[in-house]
């Protein structure tokens, strides 16, 4: 069933919101002082961000294809996969579908930023950085991290065996979203998603927390870039040599 591009544009930001409040609002639980889920661990968090995945592509998978990422909407273009005019629309939804989710975990964690006085662990909250703050580890990290979550993405959703049990696939999504947080995520945290770091960067600069500490902004293009060139990649590698 084909939907009305407004309707697709709403499943993508609905989506991309609760990217933010499964994935950014786990962070918050674990590093935010006072939480019940204080230091309670980084599976918190994978399982987080693997649910912020699955439960968008379960619930809208079929309406808009559940991208809210703007990396896999620009990678899909760049391969035939999907209208190049709609891929603006589709990111400016993802924005402020990121936008939106970020504004929900700080309005439900209000009072544990204020009580938090690690600026690291607030940041941490809202977008990346490199724990060895080397740039190029930040990029190598973000590319190869979107790359493969895109080719697998593509594969369970795409191929036969997803197109026929969907429901299945965006599981498996989720999964492979929870193994890379498991697996590569110790780095950078990451990001995967340029909408995911690049809007809750913007929400940390303006709003007035004590302790917040800088927004890192000469190295946001990377967490921006990277994802975008590894899904690209990770898109032509699946349109050429998987199906």
């Amino acid at each position: 069933m084909h939907y009305p591009l407004m309707t697709e544009l709403i499943a993508e930001f609905i989506g991309t919101a609760l990217l933010m409040v499964f994935g950014n609002g786990a962070v918050a639980n674990v590093e935010l002082k006072g939480t019940k889920g204080f230091k309670s661990g980084w599976i918190t968090i994978a399982m987080g961000y693997g649910f912020g995945v699955m439960f968008p592509v379960l619930m809208f998978g079929s309406v808009s294809g559940a991208h809210i990422n703007p990396a896999m909407t620009i990678a899909q273009v760049v391969v035939g996969m999907f209208p190049v005019s709609d891929m603006l629309p589709y990111i400016i939804a993802q924005l402020f579908g990121a936008l939106a989710g970020q504004l929900i975990v700080v309005a439900t964690y209000y009072p544990y930023y204020k009580a938090t006085e690690s600026a690291d662990s607030i940041f941490a909250t809202f977008s990346t950085t490199d724990a060895a703050q080397s740039r190029t580890n930040y990029f190598l990290n973000e590319f190869f991290g979107t790359l493969i979550l895109v080719v697998g993405a593509l594969s369970c959703l795409i191929l036969p065996w997803g197109a026929k049990d969907p429901a299945a696939a965006s599981i498996v999504v989720g999964f492979i979203v929870w193994g890379l947080v498991t697996s590569m995520g110790g780095p950078t945290g990451p990001g995967l998603n340029p909408a995911r770091d690049l809007m809750p960067r913007l929400l940390h600069q303006i709003l007035p927390f004590p302790n917040k500490g800088s927004s890192r902004w000469k190295e946001a293009w990377i967490p921006v870039v990277a994802p975008i060139a590894g899904a690209i990649v990770g898109a032509e590698i699946f349109h050429y040599f998987i199906v």
